[in-house]
């Protein structure tokens, strides 16, 4: 007698059988190009509107080709432009309704910069503490806390870099496991260790007189970046003994 599946078998074969990918499949797709991407960072990049994945009846995120696409676009823009979700929402909806659009250039300039040459690369986008607050879904005080133990840190205009909201968004959920971010100064500490190591590694490039030189210290320096995040997780599973999708 034949058995009928149940739940999340029947799901995966539906899903199989569409083309459709888990969450995890979509995460080690996108990781190749992006290895620091994670679940969450796609769930909140879901929650922001930039991805709206299928889901089965019993709940199950389900992500077409095209979702995994739009996906890398985000990521893409964030990486190399720097752009705020909003400017990345809008100009990818232009995008979907056939529209000529221009990407747009978001930075700031450097503190006593004058030069007229352009800049040799992008830096990075500005939010304000109201926006902050409403894209990471919390209130003035939990940002304060959050400022006091180092978590994030305002810019010297008051503003934030557009990183900021990842990791307001990741505090936030790890704090529904009950972590708090007095729990997280260790962590905090561990990742200014090792931007402290890349800055040593590439500083003799940002110094060169030579401007491709110092172009090449901002591709060394992503590569480190990424290799750095990848060591961490992966001693970070050793350690607990768990692999993750």
């Amino acid at each position: 007698m034949l058995q009928t599946p149940s739940g999340g078998a029947r799901d995966g074969a539906a899903a199989a059988d569409s083309g459709l990918m888990s969450i995890g499949t979509v995460l080690n797709v996108l990781r190749d190009e992006f290895p620091e991407v994670t679940i969450s960072k796609i769930r909140f990049l879901e929650s922001e509107g930039l991805i709206e994945p299928r889901r089965t009846p019993s709940g199950y995120r389900k992500f077409s080709a095209q979702d995994v696409q739009r996906l890398g676009h985000v990521l893409r823009m964030q990486r190399d432009h720097y752009l705020p979700l909003k400017v990345i929402r809008e100009h990818l909806d232009a995008m979907e309704r056939g529209e000529a659009v221009v990407l747009p250039v978001v930075g700031r300039q450097r503190d006593g910069e004058t030069s007229s040459e352009p800049s040799e690369a992008p830096t990075a986008a500005r939010i304000g503490r109201s926006e902050l607050l409403a894209a990471a879904e919390i209130g003035e005080r939990e940002l304060e806390e959050w400022e006091s133990y180092g978590l994030i840190a305002p810019l010297a205009d008051g503003a934030y870099d557009a990183e900021a909201v990842t990791v307001a968004a990741l505090v936030a959920e790890l704090g529904r496991f009950g972590i708090e971010p007095r729990h997280l100064r260790a962590m905090k500490a561990a990742a200014d260790r090792q931007a402290g190591l890349v800055d040593q590694v590439v500083a003799p490039l940002k110094r060169h007189r030579n401007p491709q030189t110092r172009a090449h210290a901002e591709a060394r320096t992503k590569e480190l970046a990424g290799l750095t995040v990848r060591l961490h997780a992966a001693l970070v599973q050793t350690a607990l003994g768990v692999r993750l999708p």
